[in-house]
């Protein structure tokens, strides 16, 4: 399966390319064993021009045949090359940046890369007071990630730590998410196979869509 990369992608995110989209499919809970939960994920990879994707997941608790029983999760966030701020970026807050990318080149941009692809960072925020910060890499359509730092608000559950990693295989994302907290040591959290939707099931919405409306 090509993959196409839009003509006004800022040079930076050319590496992100194939996560562009919105994609949804089922996974399971834990190591996915007999007594595991199903869930339906819809994972949504867009950018506005700027140059870091805005990274939005939503979730919900379905049975074995993929019936939705209630709202589970969101997950929001923004993933980027891992590299220096400087003058000409924006931020930080409302500190508006150049008009002109930082990075304008696709030679601008391979100085980044080192033998494991390029390194990348992703800050995901969830309800119940719960932020993280990743670092990890991609390299070419496979990514690995493992948190730096975990902010916890005071009334937050115990969380203090994980991994990802995303494969595309076959036109699929793949994803495994393992997780350290609850007095657990860093183990198997959730896993699913997101397939790609077209233009119009993005433009249902969650609500409207295929298995979230049941």
């Amino acid at each position: 399966m090509p993959i196409e990369i839009p003509t006004d992608l800022t040079p930076e995110l050319v590496p992100f390319a194939w996560l562009l989209g919105t994609w949804e499919g089922m996974g399971r809970l834990g190591e996915g064993e007999v007594d595991d939960d199903y869930f339906l994920q819809r994972v949504q990879f867009a950018n506005d021009g700027a140059p870091y994707l805005q990274y939005r997941s939503e979730s919900w608790l379905t049975d074995e045949k993929g019936k939705v029983l209630r709202p589970l999760s969101v997950e929001m966030g923004f993933w980027h090359l891992q590299r220096e701020q400087v003058e000409s970026d924006f931020g930080p807050g409302m500190t508006p940046g150049d008009v002109v990318p930082t990075l304008r080149t696709a030679a601008d941009v391979d100085q980044y890369r080192g033998e494991d692809g390029f390194a990348i960072e992703a800050q995901i925020v969830h309800p119940g007071g719960i932020t993280e910060l990743y670092s990890g890499t991609i390299n070419g359509p496979r990514i690995q990630l493992s948190t730096d730092h975990v902010a916890r608000s005071a009334g937050a559950k115990d969380y203090a730590q994980a991994s990802r990693i995303f494969g595309l295989v076959n036109g699929d994302l793949f994803w495994r998410w393992d997780a350290a907290g609850q007095g657990q040591e860093l183990s198997a959290h959730a896993s699913a196979v997101l397939k790609k939707l077209g233009a119009s099931a993005e433009e249902t919405g969650a609500d409207g869509g295929s298995g979230a409306s049941s």
